[in-house]
């Protein structure tokens, strides 16, 4: 593609797509206010205004801009989020912990697979939901979801999984240090338990810090620990989609190896361990994260009916509730047994 070419298709997207990507940063700026100032979950409000908007990504203007935003502002958030990790950090936490993370996540991952198959839920809809619950929540939702293969209820199923895990962890933030007050867990061990069971970092540092800063420190730390299992859960799920997906061997066609975003915070994330990214770039590529992240729930969110929502049925919540009970319960075990 000539210079002259490449330009002007760049120009046309950039036509094409501003309003709706203009609408969805609207929309998360607003949502971000009402975090800030009524302290709404920040994940949460995106995507209940986003619904209330769902007339937007019908023909019209905005429809492009909205598709755009949904997928590729997402990815670049994704990427991103690699700026936040810290290998050093990690390794600090101790092999016991590190062990009973990993564990967590695993065994959540495939509980969600599971129970998903009992319930006649599909293992889609068991892989996202058990992945967001295990992992980083929201991000963890889209993330994956992003790499599975599409069907008709796959809007369906993330916008629910992102609305489910955003009000468990809200609850989880109230409860869990409640439970570890009245267990009278010290306050390393207590961190230990609100990171590796509260499914966003917002709510995690809300609850970590509500209790004590050693807490709240130790807690942020176990949760970045699980953020960073993001990358290497989206390869797996990437290679396995690769190798089973039967629709896209038969268009002779295969999903990537390494999708692009994985590769962009695999890329971030080593990049911050070896020091190369100073504190200011850290910050502002960590600010650029959450506000492309906010732009992209909202803009699924308007892809998305209430109705379609609704359809999900009282399984799905049955079974979301189930993982996060599971993953809490296997932790606050774990914790005790290491604390012996």
């Amino acid at each position: 593609m000539s210079v002259s070419a490449a330009a002007f298709a760049m120009h046309e997207t950039i036509r094409t797509n501003t309003k709706g990507i203009l609408v969805a940063v609207i929309v998360a700026a607003a949502a971000r206010f009402l975090s800030e100032h009524y302290g709404a979950p920040a994940m949460l409000m995106p995507l209940l205004l986003g619904i209330a908007l769902n007339f937007l990504s019908e023909d019209g203007p905005c429809k492009p801009g909205i598709e755009f935003t949904a997928r590729s502002v997402l990815r670049i958030g994704l990427a991103l989020l690699g700026v936040r990790i810290s290998v050093e950090l990690m390794l600090g936490l101790g092999a016991g912990l590190i062990g009973l993370v990993l564990a967590g996540v695993a065994l959540t991952i495939g509980f969600g697979l599971v129970g998903a198959r009992l319930l006649g839920r599909g293992w889609r809809f068991g892989l996202l939901s058990g992945g967001s619950v295990a992992i980083c929540g929201a991000s963890a939702a889209l993330a994956i979801s992003a790499v599975l293969p599409r069907n008709e209820h796959t809007e369906r199923n993330l916008i629910f999984t992102v609305l489910s895990v955003t009000v468990l962890s809200t609850l989880a933030m109230i409860l869990y240090p409640i439970i570890a007050k009245s267990l009278s867990l010290s306050d390393p061990v207590a961190g230990v338990f609100l990171g590796a069971t509260i499914h966003d970092v917002a709510q995690v540092v809300g609850a970590g810090f509500s209790m004590s800063d050693l807490t709240g420190e130790v807690a942020t730390l176990v949760k970045l620990m699980r953020v960073a299992l993001l990358a290497p859960v989206v390869l797996m799920i990437a290679i396995i989609m690769r190798r089973f997906d039967e629709g896209s061997q038969a268009n002779g066609k295969r999903p990537p190896m390494l999708p692009l975003f994985v590769r962009g915070f695999l890329a971030f994330a080593t990049l911050n361990s070896l020091g190369l990214v100073p504190s200011f770039a850290s910050e502002g590529m960590s600010s650029l994260s959450r506000w492309a992240l906010l732009a992209s729930i909202a803009a699924v969110g308007m892809k998305t009916s209430l109705k379609c929502i609704l359809e999900v049925g009282g399984q799905a919540i049955a079974l979301i509730v189930a993982k996060t009970l599971f993953i809490a319960g296997l932790v606050l075990a774990g914790v005790l047994l290491l604390e012996v």
